[in-house]
């Protein structure tokens, strides 16, 4: 079988490293499945999850210049008609500030409410893009608050 962009490949689990799980997939060809393809979820170590000698398929998602094959198994499993992604919308963050905010982020946490209660499970990339703003945001709120404050000894007292 021809190894193409775009189809799906039975391999085995030949090695495992801290960033991924290296497939064979018969013919001297092995492939790399990145520990963020490897499940919807998030891997913190990817031996709970795969071990050397499992049989999974694989998807194609490229082959470089180099021949080297980037593969993914999270995108060969068949999933249940939710394969449109939805809108990224930003709920996190709206239930601090002033009542102007707050208002707007009732509005926003109501209008999310539904899709949330019928859709419990976010997806990784939706928690990720809602963590890295809310981790943004705590930046530049603890940045703004010690601006004044650093020095020293010797420094200005306001």
């Amino acid at each position: 079988m021809a190894i193409e962009v775009g189809t799906k490949v039975p391999g085995k689990v030949s090695g495992i490293t801290n960033f991924g799980a290296f497939i064979d997939l018969g013919d001297h060809k092995t492939g790399l499945v990145h520990i963020s393809q490897v499940s919807d979820g998030f891997v913190k170590d990817i031996h709970d999850v795969l071990s050397l000698g499992d049989e999974v398929t694989v998807k194609v998602l490229s082959i470089g210049d180099d021949g080297k094959i980037a593969l993914s198994i999270r995108q060969a499993q068949d999933k249940p008609a939710q394969t449109e992604k939805r809108p990224r919308t930003e709920h996190h963050n709206d239930h601090r500030g002033s009542n102007a905010s707050h208002s707007r982020g009732s509005n926003n946490s109501r209008g999310n409410s539904g899709s949330h209660s019928a859709n419990h499970k976010e997806s990784f990339d939706d928690l990720m893009s809602g963590f890295l703003k809310e981790s943004e945001d705590r930046l530049a709120t603890l940045k703004r608050n010690t601006e004044g404050k650093r020095g020293g000894r010797g420094g200005r007292r306001s």
